[in-house]
């Protein structure tokens, strides 16, 4: 189950609060994101079961492959291949719906703590508001992009003191995930290739076995981006009641 850690007043503050910041945003902009990162997380659970299921169904596939193959000739059972085939189809099928619905609410969820952040610190961010969601969209940019805006929100969501100065707080949740979502990308994309090229039984075996650490991966991906939400959303409960940060803000850039 999926909670976050939330302040005694975070009701009173997230409704919205009279005033506005040294720069412009008003307080009564921000926006809970506490339901949206617990429906996050729960389709990102279902996200990391049915990469168990395919990497199950994927093993499964690989043993009768490897058991057929003889010298290099392949002979598998007919029937008994097609189910095994037709079984690791819907493992994919399941792995694809879940990451569609994961995508658009983790992006409406990642719009949220963007404007919020735009209110806790507007000089935090090198990107404007609407690269939250168009940077993932970005070809061969989406592989830093998403991570600067997310970066920025990370240090303006982070506590402050009594002087508004910011403790260390560690980007390890966050850089633990993205490194994890690169990787698994890249394997992925590299393993559905050579797996769909493969002309010979054991090109098929090599095939299933990156494709099994892919789905691997994805469940890590998963986990960790689930680690990542949660931290990210506690950050901003805490935040809240804090107000803003006097800043100037820097000019923002596109990239």
């Amino acid at each position: 189950m999926c909670t976050t850690a939330a302040d005694a007043g975070r009701g009173r503050a997230w409704a919205g609060s009279p005033g506005v910041t040294p720069n412009g945003p008003r307080l009564d902009q921000l926006r809970s994101p506490v339901g949206l990162a617990k429906a996050v997380c729960v389709l990102l659970g279902a996200v990391a079961v049915a990469d168990v299921l395919s990497v199950a169904a994927g093993v499964h596939s690989r043993m009768l492959l490897a058991e057929g193959l003889d010298d290099g000739f392949l002979s598998v059972d007919e029937g008994t291949w097609n189910r095994a085939d037709h079984l690791y189809r819907l493992a994919g099928l399941l792995q694809a719906y879940t990451f569609l619905a994961t995508v658009v609410v983790f992006l409406v969820w990642m719009r949220r703590v963007r404007r919020n952040a735009e209110v806790f610190d507007p000089s935090a961010h090198s990107m404007r508001p609407g690269w939250a969601v168009g940077s993932w969209f970005v070809p061969i940019g989406n592989l830093w992009l998403p991570y600067r805006v997310a970066s920025g929100v990370w240090t303006a969501s982070a506590p402050v003191d009594g002087d508004d100065r910011r403790p260390v707080i560690s980007r390890a949740p966050l850089n633990a995930w993205w490194a994890a979502l690169i990787v698994d990308k890249l394997l992925s994309q590299g393993a559905g290739r050579f797996y769909a090229a493969a002309d010979t039984g054991d090109e098929m075996v090599r095939g299933l076995d990156m494709l099994a650490v892919g789905d691997a991966l994805d469940l890590g991906a998963a986990v960790l981006a689930i680690l990542f939400v949660r931290r990210l959303t506690a950050m901003q409960n805490r935040r809240v009641n804090l107000g803003p940060i006097p800043a100037v803000p820097r000019p923002l850039q596109a990239h």
